[in-house]
């Protein structure tokens, strides 16, 4: 695995070690605070980078179906292609556990570029139900 691929950065947020200095993050946990910060993000809620983030939280007022669980797929793939260019192959599965429909669980699988690893993430989507 290469680290300057990767890369290191600060914690978000921002957060300081027991001796006052800033936290730092590398490998494959920097990967997922920067796919979970992905879509933890609106478009648009950015000031300075309007475009940064993922749609699904237009979709939090649909009903639950084969259809909406389709489409927070689409654009989970679509904004992590665009704003994680460190993971390849990339696949992304919804589910509602059966006793909570209003709750969607986000699976993401991936690779780092360069290494046969295989990672995952599951990133937790609450929906407000509307109208079937």
């Amino acid at each position: 695995m290469k680290s300057d691929l990767i890369g290191r950065g600060w914690t978000f947020p921002v957060k300081t070690d027991s001796n006052g200095r800033m936290r730092f993050l590398g490998g494959v946990e920097k990967i997922n605070q920067s796919i979970w910060l992905i879509l933890s993000t609106a478009v648009g809620e950015r000031e300075m980078l309007p475009e940064f983030g993922c749609g699904i939280h237009d979709l939090v007022f649909e009903a639950n179906s084969a259809g909406l669980r389709f489409s927070i797929q689409e654009k989970v793939k679509e904004a992590l292609a665009r704003w994680e260019p460190r993971i390849e192959n990339v696949e992304v599965r919804v589910e509602t556990p059966p006793d909570e429909p209003s709750h969607l669980m986000i699976e993401i699988e991936y690779k780092l570029e360069n290494n046969n690893a295989v990672y995952n993430l599951v990133y937790p989507f609450f929906i407000d139900e509307g109208p079937a």
